[in-house]
């Protein structure tokens, strides 16, 4: 025992303590576990989708979509932007891949190019005679859309969390998809609804002039369908004065009469804005509208100051709550259409488990047999280390709450070689050292310390190609990097540390003249 520091051995201890803690709650039944005092652990390992079953979704952005919304808001842009500069203009429309527009002078078409430039550098400008065609250059086209799937990927968490889905897996496939994993779920109906709905939320003025039963709509107006009766429809001012992105919170109430309302509140610029459009407006009506669909159209009867307001329309208590999870996430930059359902029922998810812990078992029993048969009682040493490995790896992923899917139990499974590996390194320096003339003592201490560079070596190539594979890989190669980056740490920690202590334990209680793996001829 005097060649290890009692430090080390106090934190060797401290470690396998922790691990057995945090591991414990995964072998107990659901009730023990509920029983169990409020400072111990209480995490177990989440299972994947193809453990537990569940729901896959795969959804594609119309990133299209949103770059189409870019070019409608940037001909608001240029109308304030050349109207502040005197700059005269006709024609100005955007088109499905950018905007065009006839500068009336063409005194000021550098100052026109100019102004475009300002408003968005990375605009490439076309100019014939007068006309100009404005698109986005290469590099902005790409970074439109990385930020329509980033955006995406963003709401689409923020959605799928406020239904209390536990441990789903979203993530970016390709250019323009996205994979949703939601295990555990096995009617995905009602996340298809939420995911499906842009909720962009925006408040109109009704054009109180206009017909509603015209079937263009006139200049710099909206002619919108009524959410409750498609049959029904409003004339509404084309600019919205307010947007969604001004909500602070959404949240369910219920109003005099009982019935399920939205409530809601602005930030500071909302709620100015909110202010001032409902002072200038006593008496007219305003149309709120989700998804080109007018929720209601109230009549302003006082000015509202207070930031707040409340939607009203026709809503049962789900709706009410499903669009208030909606409005409180944000709105997609770009609808999204669902190309690809998949379902795991629980049964094959079992089935999984029972395949995947089978597998596990016999591994570490082909293996702990011929470490046996190879090192004798040192072999039992290492397999009490292989043991405690598992352990270990279900304790970390407990901790951080990681999910556990049937590549991660390859990955487990695999991390069984790779713990047995190090310890075969080892134990065969150290009887090389011991048949070259050292004392046992001796020998397991050079053992170690002249092996270490090989184990090393190799978990670290290990680690770094999971690491990799975690960075770039999806869905269950993401499972089986993670399991494996946790196995890799893990089992260096059993075989070089846990396992040393074992062994100098071992030979402080029985000070052996010869190792019993290695007897001198």
């Amino acid at each position: 025992m005097h060649s290890m520091p009692k430090w080390k051995i106090y934190l060797i201890v401290a470690i396998t303590l922790l691990g057995a803690v945090y591991a414990a709650p995964n072998l107990l039944p659901n009730n023990i576990v509920g029983a169990l005092p409020s400072w111990w652990p209480h995490q177990t390992v989440s299972l994947g989708l193809d453990l537990q079953g569940g729901a896959q979704l795969l959804m594609k952005v119309e990133v299209d979509k949103a770059l189409g919304d870019y070019y409608e808001g940037l001909t608001d842009s240029v109308r304030r932007e050349f109207r502040e500069a005197n700059i005269g203009y006709r024609d100005l429309a955007a088109t499905g891949d950018g905007l065009s527009l006839t500068v009336r002078d063409a005194a000021h078409m550098d100052d026109a190019k100019a102004k475009l430039h300002k408003l968005d550098p990375n605009l490439t400008v076309t100019q014939n005679d007068t006309q100009l065609k404005v698109r986005l250059s290469d590099v902005g086209l790409k970074q439109r859309r990385d930020q329509a799937m980033e955006q995406s990927i963003e709401i689409v968490r923020r959605r799928i969390d406020e239904t209390g889905t536990k441990e789903p897996v979203i993530a970016r496939q390709g250019v323009d998809r996205i994979i949703l994993q939601l295990p555990g779920v096995d009617n995905p109906e009602r996340i298809k609804q939420i995911l499906g709905k842009t909720a962009k939320l925006s408040f109109h003025m009704v054009d109180i002039d206009a017909s509603p039963d015209a079937l263009v709509a006139p200049m710099g107006d909206l002619r919108l369908p009524m959410q409750e009766d498609a049959t029904k429809f409003l004339m509404v001012k084309q600019s919205s004065l307010i947007t969604g992105d001004m909500l602070r919170n959404a949240s369910t109430s219920f109003d005099q009469n009982g019935q399920p309302v939205v409530s809601f509140e602005f930030d500071g610029v909302g709620a100015r804005r909110f202010a001032d459009v409902t002072t200038q407006n006593v008496g007219k009506p305003f149309a709120i509208v989700l998804d080109d669909k007018i929720i209601s159209a109230p009549v302003i009867r006082e000015p509202i100051t207070g930031g707040a307001g409340q939607i009203s329309g026709h809503f049962d208590t789900q709706g009410a709550n499903d669009l208030s999870l909606l409005l409180r996430a944000g709105a997609l930059p770009a609808p999204l259409t669902i190309i690809e359902e998949r379902t795991v029922g629980p049964t094959l998810g079992a089935d999984s488990i029972v395949a995947g812990r089978n597998a596990s078992l016999i591994g570490m029993g082909l293996v702990s047999v011929l470490v046996i048969v190879s090192y004798a009682l040192w072999g039992l040493f290492a397999v009490g280390a292989l043991f405690a490995n598992m352990i270990f790896i279900f304790a970390v992923m407990s901790l951080f709450q990681a999910t556990l899917t049937l590549p991660g139990i390859a990955g487990m499974v695999l991390t069984i070689g790779m713990a047995v590996d190090a310890n075969v390194l080892i134990f065969e320096r150290i009887r090389e050292e011991y048949l070259g003339g050292r004392t046992p003592l001796a020998a397991i201490d050079a053992g170690y310390a002249r092996a270490m560079s090989a184990v090393v070596d190799t978990n670290l190539t290990a680690f770094i190609s999971a690491l990799a594979l975690m960075s770039f890989g999806v869905g269950p190669v993401r499972g089986f990097a993670v399991t494996l980056i946790i196995g890799v740490v893990t089992s260096l920690f059993s075989a070089v540390w846990l396992t040393r202590l074992i062994l100098m334990t071992w030979y402080g209680w029985t000070r052996p003249k010869e190792l019993p793996f290695a007897q001198k001829t």
